[in-house]
């Protein structure tokens, strides 16, 4: 499935194929940047993705190109007063907070550079997968800056404090190999078969009925802003919620979560 209406997107490209939704960043550049209307396709195109009933679960991604997404364009920022700075932020964190509200697991395949904003948009994925050509770095504090994309508050919930403090202040970059070592990401292949080894692992997820895939991620998410005690009895309703919806071959129906 190719979307018809594409004439809405100048940066980004969508597909689904075997259940898997793709969202392609392409700036028709070598790198993908975080400019306010690039944030604005993402949040359309993954309001798309997450319509479709022919997508279980989404790839987002800059391959094949040099990067994942370099983070914001430093061009535009040194227009911002703070006001617009203010709205910048808060343009991306509602496509970060759309992209963990939505109920279908997300896969940020991680083709090259990955900096700064681009950084904090893998962070809003659910799982992270790294070619070896990954580069990665927050380097705001070289520029005087701050991200404004909740990356000083995600990454210590991901790597630990220890990590995120290093990664923060010293703005060194990082290859595939930290990214292992810390824990942000969950594998890195050779980018010759990078492609195939994301695509396979998309659709072996996607394969999965997609309300116990949701409901999995509703309750994992949670994880991290309530109590034990509270957690289980959260995931004790989401168990019994989705008996409903099995058929009888054992299998969820294909409902929306």
């Amino acid at each position: 499935m190719v979307f018809e209406d594409m004439a809405l997107y100048n940066k980004l490209r969508l597909e689904v194929k075997n259940r898997v939704g793709f969202m392609m960043m392409d700036s028709g550049a070598r790198f993908n940047k975080l400019t306010i209307n690039m944030l604005k396709e993402l949040k359309h195109g993954l309001a798309e993705l997450q319509a479709s009933d022919e997508a279980a679960c989404i790839v987002l991604s800059g391959y094949p190109g040099e990067s994942f997404a370099v983070g914001a364009d430093i061009g535009q920022m040194v227009k911002f007063d703070s006001q617009h700075a203010f709205a910048f932020a808060e343009l991306g964190q509602s496509l970060f907070a759309a992209m963990e509200s939505c109920t279908k697991p997300i896969i940020g395949a991680l083709n090259g550079i990955t900096m700064g904003g681009g950084c904090d948009l893998s962070l809003a994925c659910d799982l992270r997968i790294a070619s070896d050509a990954l580069r990665f770095a927050h380097p705001g504090a070289k520029l005087g800056i701050l991200t404004g994309f909740c990356g000083t508050q995600k990454l210590p919930r991901l790597l630990g404090r220890n990590f995120a403090n290093e990664i923060f202040m010293t703005s060194d970059v990082y290859g595939p190999e930290d990214a292992l070592r810390m824990g942000y990401v969950n594998c890195v292949h050779p980018a010759d078969i990078f492609w195939p080894e994301v695509v396979a692992f998309a659709e072996r997820i996607a394969a999965n009925p997609a309300p116990s895939l949701g409901y999995a991620k509703k309750a994992i998410n949670a994880a991290e802003d309530c109590d034990l005690k509270n957690g289980c009895i959260l995931e004790s309703g989401l168990f019994s919620a989705l008996f409903p919806l099995r058929d009888t071959s054992g299998s969820c129906k294909e409902k929306e979560v």
